[in-house]
This record gives structure tokens, C-alpha cells and sequence, in this order.
């Protein structure tokens, strides 16, 4: 059955008169493919050559993410192969899920509650607690250029020192035989404590370690979105009458809002690997502590040096990238859900 006319098309028109189902959409032709191929082409050209600096400086930067980042990808494979370095990657035996299952052992619910929750910890701790000293900073940034450096340094400086030092560190204080605290202790009339065998006390102290650590290196962040906010909005709210812990509500802490929520999605697409060296290094790996402290990086360094099982350990890994990804993107869409403009994506 023939279809009806193209009546609305004009005379001389394509397609006019033609049967409605048999028009040629010129969007879909040869030519017009072409064209928007060689379009496509010159906005690329067109891109290059107005951020060819730009892009150059950035293609180290590419590439090693490249490089370290998307081509290993390629070996969470070993994830369900017995691996055997005689027989390669691609040779060893496909085991399916025996490595996940592994992993899910008896210790699993452990592992992954305590990585959870000492993460969520430092999390909400590391936030509060930047938040506060990079306020602090910008209250005596303009009477004291001098006096703030100072701090700024003497706060940063922490982040670089490794976890070999600082668990020298801790337990040059922790000792129970000649560390600082237990002296402090015993000297006001309270009994020591062998803090390397409590582990009820080890969320707190791995909590001030990491504090003391990271709080420097946020805070800068933190300040540096703070001195980014014009003087106009602070001028504005004087005149009206505001206080200062008015302004900072009203003002501060809204404008750092974005760069807050950054930190935090980022922080919880982390949220599942642990700092090995924190955990590892601080507790002196004691067998006593792991109850509090064992993480899957822990746990997982562990069983790879006893057993040498490479495919468990790229098992943990591959488990680790996929709930860190389905949290990061379920914390975006609450963000998208309450302040679109907030989002990471």
C-alpha cells in the first residue's frame, strides 16, 4: 500500500511529492557524513592549535597516568587465573571466583568493617579538623604574614616524613618499658599500659597519627580556597553588621562548599585502601592489635608473603577498585540530588 504524498514540502523541493516513507534523510547521506568528519577534524586542529601548550604540558602527565593507570588494567586477569610466573599471565589455569573466595574467608568481615570504619574515621576527622586550622590561618593572615608561613610550614612539614620515622616516633612514646606516656603515667599515681597489646586504644592513636600527618597538607588546600573568595562579600557583611563566625557561615564556608565536596567524594572513592604504611608501620604489625587494626592492605601483604598468592592478591585489588567506584558514584548522585552545581559529575 502506497503511502500518502509529502504535500508540505515546497515545489522543486527533495523529496516533494515523494511517498512520506521514502525520503532520504540528507543528515544520513555519504556527504554529509564527510562533512562532519572534516568539521569534527578542524575543531580538533582548531583545539590544538589554541592550547598547543597547554596539552604539551599535560602530555607527561597523560601518559604516566597511561601508563601506570589504564595498561595494567589489562592484568586484573589475574584476578581468576592460579597465576605461575613460569606459565604467564595468559597461560596459567582460569580458576573463576576461587580467588574472591579466598579472600571472602572467615577474616573478610573483619577486614573490611575495620578498613571501612578507621577510613570513614579519618575521613570526618581530617575534614573537621583542616577546616578548623585553615580557618585559624586566615584569621592571622593579615596581621601576621610572618607568623603564618610559619605555621603553614610547621603544619606541612609532617606529610613528608615516611611511616618508618613516625612508628619510631610512636613508640619511642608508647612503650611500655621506656616510652614518654607510660613515664607521664606512672608518675602521676596511673597504672602503664602495654599499648602495643590494647587494641581498644588503637583507633584513637592511629586517628592522632593521621591527623597530625595530613591535617597540614588539607588545611593548605582548604586556605587556599579561602584566600580565592573576594574581600567584596567580607565588606558586604561588616557593613550589614555580621560577626565573624557569622561571615564564616554565611559566607566562607558556602563559597569552599564545591572544593569541600571534591575532597570528600575523592576521599571516599578511597575509602576502601587502607594507608599500608600507617597500619602496618605505626602497629608494629602486632598480632595483638588486629583486631582493631588489620585492613585488607594488611591482611592481604600478609597472606601474599606467606603463601605468595598473586592471584588473591589482584582478587582484593580488583574487589577494592569496584566498590570504591560504585561508592564514588552513589556519594555523587546524593550530592547531584541535593546541589547540582556541587557534584563531581
Amino acid at each position: 500500500m502506497l503511502h500518502d504524498a509529502d504535500v508540505n514540502a515546497p515545489p522543486g523541493a527533495p523529496g516533494a511529492g515523494m511517498p512520506v516513507g521514502a525520503r532520504v534523510d540528507a543528515s544520513r547521506t555519504p556527504a554529509s557524513a564527510q562533512r562532519r568528519r572534516a568539521t569534527g577534524l578542524r575543531g580538533v586542529r582548531r583545539t590544538v592549535r589554541k592550547n598547543g601548550a597547554l596539552l604539551l604540558m599535560a602530555a607527561p602527565a597523560l601518559l604516566l597516568l597511561l601508563v601506570l593507570s589504564y595498561l595494567p588494567m589489562a592484568g586484573l586477569v589475574i584476578a581468576f587465573k592460579d597465576y605461575r610466573a613460569d606459565q604467564g599471565v595468559f597461560g596459567s589455569a582460569w580458576v573463576g571466583l576461587q580467588n574472591f573466595a579466598y579472600l571472602f574467608s572467615q577474616d573478610a568481615w573483619r577486614i573490611t568493617f575495620n578498613t571501612l570504619f578507621m577510613n570513614a574515621l579519618f575521613i570526618v576527622t581530617t575534614l573537621v579538623v583542616s577546616l578548623i586550622v585553615a580557618l585559624l590561618l586566615n584569621e592571622i593572615r593579615d596581621t601576621g604574614k610572618w607568623l603564618a608561613k610559619f605555621y603553614q610550614s610547621a603544619l606541612f612539614f609532617p606529610f613528608f616524613i615516611s611511616y618508618v620515622l613516625i612508628s619510631s616516633f610512636a613508640f619511642g612514646i608508647l612503650s611500655s618499658d621506656t616510652g614518654l606516656l607510660d613515664r607521664v603515667l606512672t608518675s602521676v599515681g596511673l597504672p602503664s599500659v602495654d599499648w602495643y597489646a590494647s587494641p581498644q586504644y588503637w583507633p584513637t592513636i592511629l586517628t592522632i597519627v593521621n591527623l597530625w600527618r595530613t591535617v597540614g597538607f588539607y588545611s593548605i588546600i582548604y586556605l587556599a580556597g579561602i584566600i580565592a573568595i573576594s574581600p567584596d562579600y567580607y565588606e558586604a557583611a561588616r557593613v550589614d553588621g555580621a560577626t565573624r563566625w557569622q561571615q564564616i557561615r554565611s559566607i566562607t564556608l558556602p563559597l569552599i562548599g564545591p572544593l569541600i565536596t571534591i575532597n570528600v567524594l575523592l576521599a571516599i572513592g578511597r575509602i576502601f585502601y587502607a594507608d599500608f604504611g600507617l597500619f602496618y608501620q605505626v602497629t608494629q604489625n602486632s598480632g595483638l592489635l588486629y583486631s582493631t587494626t588489620d585492613v585488607i592492605d594488611t591482611y592481604v601483604f600478609r597472606s601474599l608473603t606467606a603463601i605468595g598468592d598473586v592471584g588473591m592478591a589482584a582478587a582484593a585489588g580488583f574487589y577494592q577498585a569496584v566498590v570504591g567506584f560504585i561508592l564514588v558514584v552513589l556519594a555523587n548522585w546524593i550530592v547531584r540530588r541535593i546541589d547540582r552545581e556541587r557534584a563531581l559529575f
